[in-house]
């Protein structure tokens, strides 16, 4: 039950939580902290005690829930699922940590809510049946829009609105072609046998097997169109991006870094798990096509790289330009998934969690910045690295991870996703490493704006960084370093299930 007390404990805390005074701020807050910091001792157990060595779920749990249509309480980890999970545990305490002084009024509600997104999190990467993972994965946007829309910026309701709708879009789709697969899972040469099923593993079973109804061609290119247009939104992957930058800006920094770090990895996560894993048809008619446009999902990693990352190039907004670099990041991510073999998966997957890493510490880094100087406008800064020699120094270190200079996780993982992809469709890749230069130059461009030459007047007097804000930072900057010189801490928990997945893909 170890798995199962992981994601409901969150829950436990959401409602110790609401059991308190709400006068009582300070115990609210370490109420919280301490049910966001089980999870994670619970997550490094499982990090440590899971058998690298198989391809198979572990840790699984699978009981009836709801009889009546043969949806079970099944749940269980993987390399891919456990690598999340531990990222999801580790923001969850840093998360409550960077909220401690930032968030002033409703201390109580956006503790409770906090909690409840956590326990959605958590369940989504661990869930093994298709409705438990689509009931996870809903279970995060009210707590969201909620967080976006009381807490955020100015524009908040606009931005917590226009988040909800376009999810809400997808996850519609979603639901459609779940109803589709679970009505089509008992059909075989056109004849219902047995029970229908929402559980994942039997479903990838039998998307394979000749003669079922999730074995048609046809069928799998819609099914999977609807679960990918779902899964697009989450990313985000042009043209269904434009949420995010809204979001990101108007959202606290605490949300922010739940929102790149794990929700965009949702997204993802999803992509692999039900659309690689199920559709295999579905997926080789998108990305077995002919010439530099037979790729579509290939095609659309190239346009988030390089339209992401010429948007962030064109930022003055701190936080805006961060955001609109995710974009481009992701869309390696996407790059890697479309190559279809072990090497670009592989820095796919390690990408997902190196970036979840990457872009909290970088969103972390802003709200430092604008608490102080209570606005994000680049070019307002100037000389800040003789006043805030330390906030420079780990600032610095995330603009090198981000813009994948070797030695740091972010160059791995986006390299292996690029050497996978050169070996499927060598243009295309050739043209994404636009994205790198033009990453480096926005980094470096912002370096040089808010850090170097002199110091503004106005800002003489602005306090370095202090210890609550660099005990966020250090967790992330440790992994960033870690992973960077040694990859393979990561790449060994999930090497087997890739190396299952890719047999699967290739067999067709």
């Amino acid at each position: 039950m170890l798995l199962s007390l992981m994601i409901f404990i969150p829950l436990l805390g959401m409602i110790a939580v609401l059991l308190l005074p709400r006068e009582s701020e300070e115990l609210i807050k370490r109420v919280t902290l301490i049910f966001t910091l089980i999870p994670l001792a619970l997550a490094v157990v499982l990090f440590i005690s899971y058998d690298r060595s198989t391809a198979g779920t572990q840790y699984v749990v699978n009981v009836p829930w709801i009889d009546a249509f043969n949806i079970q309480y099944h749940i269980g980890i993987d390399g891919l699922s456990v690598t999340l999970l531990l990222l999801t545990a580790l923001l969850g305490p840093i998360c409550v940590i960077a909220s401690w002084r930032n968030i002033e009024k409703g201390i109580k509600a956006y503790m409770a809510l906090f909690l409840l997104l956590e326990t959605g999190m958590l369940g989504f990467f661990a869930a093994l049946d298709l409705f438990l993972f689509y009931v996870f994965f809903e279970l995060t946007l009210l707590p969201m829009y909620f967080l976006i829309g009381i807490w955020g910026g100015p524009r908040r309701e606009y931005a917590a609105i226009k988040f909800f709708l376009y999810t809400l879009f997808g996850s519609v789709l979603m639901l459609v072609a779940m109803i589709a697969v679970y009505l089509n899972s008992n059909i075989v040469n056109g004849v219902a046998e047995g029970l229908r099923t929402f559980d994942i593993p039997t479903l990838i079973a039998l998307a394979s097997t000749e003669g079922h109804a999730l074995a048609n061609l046809d069928f799998q290119i819609w099914v999977f169109l609807g679960f990918f247009i779902g899964f697009a939104v989450k990313v985000p992957i042009f043209p269904f991006h434009t949420w995010l930058p809204d979001a990101h800006v108007e959202a606290p920094t605490a949300i922010s870094v739940i929102l790149a770090g794990i929700l965009l990895k949702m997204g993802t996560y999803g992509l692999v798990r039900v659309n690689m894993a199920m559709f295999p048809l579905g997926l080789d008619h998108f990305t077995n096509g002919i010439g530099f446009w037979g790729n579509s999902l290939a095609l659309l990693g190239f346009i988030n790289i390089v339209y992401g990352s010429f948007c962030a190039l064109a930022q003055t907004d701190f936080k805006k330009l961060v955001a609109y670099s995710s974009i481009g990041h992701m869309g390696f991510v996407i790059l890697g998934l479309a190559a279809r073999n072990d090497t670009g998966i592989t820095g796919a997957i390690l990408q997902m969690f190196n970036h979840g890493v990457i872009s909290a510490m970088l969103f972390l880094l802003v709200g430092v910045l604008y608490d102080r100087a209570h606005h994000r406008e680049i070019n307002g800064f100037g000389g800040l690295g003789t006043r805030m020699p330390v906030y420079t120094g780990i600032t610095t270190l995330a603009f090198m991870a981000s813009l994948g200079l070797p030695g740091l996780s972010g160059f791995v993982g986006e390299a292996l996703s690029l050497l996978g992809a050169y070996s499927e469709f060598k243009w295309l890749t050739i043209l994404s490493t636009i994205g790198i230069v033009v990453g480096a130059a926005y980094f470096l461009w912002t370096l040089q704006r808010v850090f170097l030459g002199n110091l503004n007047p106005k800002y003489e007097d602005l306090p370095e960084i202090n210890g609550r804000e660099i005990l966020t930072l250090v967790p992330l900057a440790i992994l960033t370093i870690l992973l960077g010189v040694w990859p393979n801490l990561a790449i060994d928990m999930f090497r087997e299930s890739v190396t299952n997945l890719v047999n699967v893909l290739q067999a067709i």
